[in-house]
């Protein structure tokens, strides 16, 4: 089965470059255009709000979740097909992860970090087997990759952690990859998370 939904993971802030909102616009569209619902932390700030206005733009369909003490914080986007808010950061990545088939990670800071490094960790203790995608424009990832590798280096991880995701430059091969994946099981079992 092909993929039907994927979670992006991104900045709530649009960060130095310009090329981090572009990215962003362009994933949104992307998606809307390809019928894949977009879900994300349903804020309306930053890369985060500019991925889901680019895909309702696109005619697309857009799932936020967003924690609520994140609410006025991240100043949640009403404009979402649909919003659900959870009680606390874990219940909402929880949330995220059953709603998707596949993850895209895109430009962003500490909470980018948080969620990419909890899904591939879920991937490497067995918990799913669903595609992730790291979206390296203009190499702002690569200080998270060095680090993944180091891991590797120096006995923290085998090196096989290095097959539970996918480094692509751009969008075009990130949509290329989500058209061609299969989908892990549209049911999963979050209670273990």
């Amino acid at each position: 089965m092909s993929v039907a939904a994927v979670a992006v993971f991104c900045g709530s802030r649009f960060g130095a470059r310009p090329d981090f909102l572009a990215t962003a616009r362009e994933m949104g569209t992307s998606l809307g255009q390809a019928g894949m619902r977009l879900v994300y932390g349903g804020g309306d700030v930053g890369l985060m709000g500019a991925v889901a206005d680019a895909t309702l733009a696109a005619g697309g369909l857009v799932s936020g979740v967003i924690p609520t003490f994140l609410q006025a914080r991240e100043v949640m986007h009403d404009g979402v097909t649909d919003l659900t808010v959870t009680d606390s950061m874990h219940s909402r990545k929880q949330l995220m992860f059953a709603r998707a088939d596949a993850f895209v990670v895109l430009p962003g800071g500490l909470g980018t970090f948080d969620e990419t490094m909890e899904i591939l960790t879920w991937r490497q203790l067995k918990l799913h087997d669903k595609p992730i995608f790291v979206v390296n424009v203009a190499g702002w990832a690569d200080p998270m990759l060095a680090m993944l590798h180091a891991a590797v280096q120096n006995g923290f991880a085998e090196d096989a952690a290095l097959n539970l995701f996918e480094v692509v430059p751009d969008v075009a091969t990130t949509m290329d990859r989500l058209r061609t994946t299969v989908r892990g099981p549209a049911t999963e079992d979050v209670s273990r998370l």
